[in-house]
């Protein structure tokens, strides 16, 4: 489906970037990873889907890194046709004690990142005629927790920008839309309901069930492949009328 084409996932070594990532390559696409800690494992698992891999590090709060990425994708990789925002922190506090250097990292990383890439990413798409932008907001760019007010905030201003950005793109081949994830089940995830079980004295299954219901109706965990098979949906012919979407993928959190 998306042969020839190429693919650029922020904070994609891991969790729900990666399970894009790999959505992505094995219908075709040339894959652009970017994220923290091992980046060798990532790679090989998308190199054997039989695509073309590389990696960038840059870090998502720094424009200049952001900019030698984009230049890394267009000069190995020919540009990028797919971007994938989807590099975030998280940190909770109340707002009185939250520490201003952890706001200002959230602000950066979630949300001015993706205006930096989209930034560079947009010319080179509509010259193309083509070009996909896909956000990973959450379920808190929709409502809200207590003591994630930066996270809460960050990811608002990612939904308003996908709208903002899919108005200027409307009359393009070039789609920009967002995703909501509710609870999914990653690594730092599991780690939460394990100090829960551990905690609470309950099983593991009880800390899961606990930890999802209170939000979730469904009791499930999205899975990261879900999400994957869901922008791959985005980026096919069926969404080319998709544009400023942000789809929800929460169990039945915000119907509530």
């Amino acid at each position: 489906m998306f042969k020839g084409k190429t693919a650029l996932v922020t904070g994609s070594t891991s969790g729900i970037g990666l399970g894009i990532a790999l959505a992505l390559a094995r219908k075709g696409a040339n894959l652009v990873l970017n994220g923290f800690g091992d980046s060798a494992g990532p790679q090989a698992a998308v190199a054997a889907l039989g695509v073309k891999v590389g990696y960038h590090g840059a870090d998502m709060s720094k424009p200049t890194e952001i900019e030698a990425m984009m230049a890394y994708a267009a000069s190995a990789f020919g540009g990028v046709d797919i971007l994938v925002n989807n590099a975030g922190i998280q940190h909770v506090a109340p707002v009185e004690d939250f520490p201003v250097e952890r706001w200002d990292a959230i602000i950066a990383i979630n949300l001015s990142s993706a205006f930096h890439t989209t930034r560079l990413a947009l010319a080179p798409m509509k010259a193309k005629g083509w070009g996909r932008v896909i956000n990973i907001a959450s379920v808190h760019g929709l409502v809200a927790s207590a003591q994630k007010s930066a996270y809460v905030a960050a990811k608002h201003g990612i939904v308003g920008f996908t709208k903002a950005v899919a108005l200027e793109t409307a009359t393009t081949g070039v789609t920009v839309n967002a995703i909501c994830p509710g609870w999914v089940l990653t690594p730092l995830v599991q780690k939460q309901i394990d100090d829960r079980a551990a905690q609470g004295g309950i099983s593991a299954d009880r800390a899961r069930i606990d930890l999802v219901g209170e939000k979730q109706p469904s009791q499930q965990f999205t899975t990261t492949q879900q999400l994957g098979d869901l922008a791959v949906f985005l980026c096919s012919p069926a969404a080319d009328n998709v544009r400023g979407v942000s789809w929800a993928v929460d169990g039945g959190w915000t119907a509530q």
